[in-house]
């Protein structure tokens, strides 16, 4: 089926960066069970502590600093070598599949190495690892924020319409099963079965 297939769609999850090493936010030893979820990734909680959701994404952003593609990540590159028409969709912040070689890579939830001013709206890529000063700063003085998307707010809506569109459009679609249980990226994989009937 893959061989002949002129158009795939992939969708992955934390499953692939564990792999990695990069701690999943639910499994025993994930990061969700050390912290609260709304003490750290709300607008809500970057509002009233900016400070200590920092230095929680900088802890996150040096651990994924060290890690490195896997053998999953190299894979889904070398596929889309091999395909006309491929699609990574991916809820992971980590850019990993980036780094791999991946070239169309749709990240529903943003990317952690993004950085966004909360003042001038100003985004840019910062890999530093340690940050030098927590919470960062824009060149405008307003507050950085992590470029990734939070609970409670909406999925970028270009992103999401495109990786509908290549779940349509794709002869194989591929998915893995660590993608998390909030919709509607968990519903991707069912939204594309069901169009196929």
């Amino acid at each position: 089926m893959l061989k002949n297939a002129r158009s795939v769609a992939v969708l992955t999850g934390a499953g692939v960066s564990a792999e990695s090493g990069v701690p999943t936010f639910r499994d025993n030893n994930g990061l969700w069970k050390q912290f609260r979820a709304e003490d750290l990734a709300t607008p809500e909680a970057f509002a009233r502590d900016p400070k200590l959701v920092w230095e929680w994404y900088d802890w996150r952003r040096g651990l994924i600093a060290k890690a490195k593609p896997n053998a999953g990540h190299y894979a889904l590159a070398e596929l889309e070598r091999r395909v006309s028409k491929f699609t990574l969709v991916t809820q992971n912040v980590d850019d990993l599949h980036d780094d791999a070689g991946s070239r169309n890579v749709l990240k529903v939830h943003g990317s952690i190495w993004m950085m966004r001013c909360t003042g001038c709206g100003k985004e840019h890529v910062d890999r530093t690892s340690p940050l030098p000063r927590v919470p960062p700063t824009c060149e405008c003085s307003g507050l950085l924020r992590p470029g990734v998307v939070w609970f409670g707010e909406a999925l970028p809506v270009n992103v999401w319409r495109d990786a509908q569109r290549a779940a349509e459009n794709a002869d194989v679609f591929l998915g893995d099963r660590h993608v998390g249980p909030g919709l509607p990226s968990r519903g991707f994989g069912e939204y594309s079965q069901a169009r196929r009937g």
